[in-house]
């Protein structure tokens, strides 16, 4: 690490019960290629009790720097004093760029921050570059391309804030790729002093009731995933035989969440769950821009659809054009037979 080098871009190291948010740990790697271009160290901002162990996780995962708050009064997420603290920070550091997980705590303070600090924020971005441009004449160096779908997925929109001198975005989960961890990484932890007025922590917290999910379509190597296609119970309970088949996850487009096919946890896109499995097959998803953001990343992608035109081919590796109810039972036969 070269202490020389200016700090620059941050990450919100968001951890619960001290477990590090994978987004997190996503976002650090996305920000050492930023870091690069702008011939900048990582920071991490980690706020907690009792969390300077999870530095080295940080470290392994790109950052530089670590800057803790480590209070009890900051154990449980709230607003007010997680918005203030990191606040105060950024306007006495003034780092260039800072990224949030655009989850419920990362578009909570995010804004709060941004708007404390007269910063430009873009919220759920799906792509972020770095890149000087001349603007009115005027060259603008370590600009903060922030690329985005917008109008309902219609267009790819990338926005800058060239009149700001912080820039900051929030990121959904599983956008970014998670490089493997360096554990021969070290870096440096800036202690940070907490605190805290009596009116940011008048909110208590005095019970957690947290249930986990029971679907992990992050982790799964296999993902049968149905759309409007599949517009009958009937015809979807032909996917999840095929995923039963395959030992994958079952996943669906918007418009079968929509149409009460398959429950919204399981839905795949741009407003559900991105996924990088090792195979992805997408059933009667006609392939809108919106469920392409979500899995477009996958390594093998088949795509069933008797519209040939359908978008969804553009991206496969392999498609089948014909009805699903004739092609998912002849892949179920054949892939039975495989097995004995």
């Amino acid at each position: 690490m070269n202490s020389k080098l200016k700090d620059m871009v941050w990450v919100f190291a968001e951890q619960t019960d001290g477990v590090i948010a994978d987004v997190s740990l996503e976002l650090l790697h996305k920000a050492r290629t930023l870091a690069q271009k702008m011939k900048s160290q990582v920071s991490a901002v980690l706020l907690g009790d009792q969390v300077a162990g999870l530095s080295d996780t940080l470290f392994a995962h790109g950052a530089d720097n670590v800057y803790l708050m480590d209070d009890t009064e900051l154990k449980d997420f709230r607003s007010m004093p997680y918005a203030n603290l990191i606040t105060n920070l950024v306007e006495e550091k003034r780092p260039r760029v800072v990224l949030f997980g655009a989850t419920h705590i990362g578009r909570d303070i995010a804004p709060r921050v941004a708007s404390h600090t007269r910063s430009g924020l873009t919220a759920d971005c799906t792509e972020l570059k770095i890149e000087t441009l001349t603007i009115r004449k005027v060259e603008r160096e370590d600009l903060l391309l922030q690329i985005r779908p917008a109008f309902g997925g219609n267009i790819i929109a990338t926005i800058i804030s060239p009149d700001v001198e912080i820039q900051m975005a929030t990121i959904r989960e599983g956008v970014m790729e998670m490089g493997e961890p360096d554990t021969l990484r070290k870096g440096t932890i800036i202690p940070v002093n907490v605190e805290l007025d009596p009116v940011e922590v008048a909110v208590r917290i005095i019970e957690k009731h947290q249930e986990a999910s029971s679907v992990n379509l992050k982790g799964a190597p296999i993902i049968v995933a149905g759309g409007y296609g599949a517009d009958t119970p009937a015809k979807f309970q032909l996917i999840k035989d095929l995923a039963k088949v395959l030992g994958a996850e079952v996943a669906g487009s918007r418009a079968a969440v929509d149409a009460g096919l398959i429950d919204s946890e399981r839905q795949v896109g741009q407003t559900g769950t991105t996924v990088r499995p090792k195979l992805y097959i997408a059933i009667g998803i006609s392939g809108a821009i919106q469920h392409r953001a979500g899995m477009q990343e996958s390594q093998k992608i088949i795509a069933i659809n008797s519209d040939a035109e359908a978008p969804i081919f553009q991206v496969a590796h392999y498609g089948i054009h014909g009805d699903l109810t004739d092609v998912i039972p002849k892949l179920i036969t054949a892939y039975k037979s495989q097995l004995h």
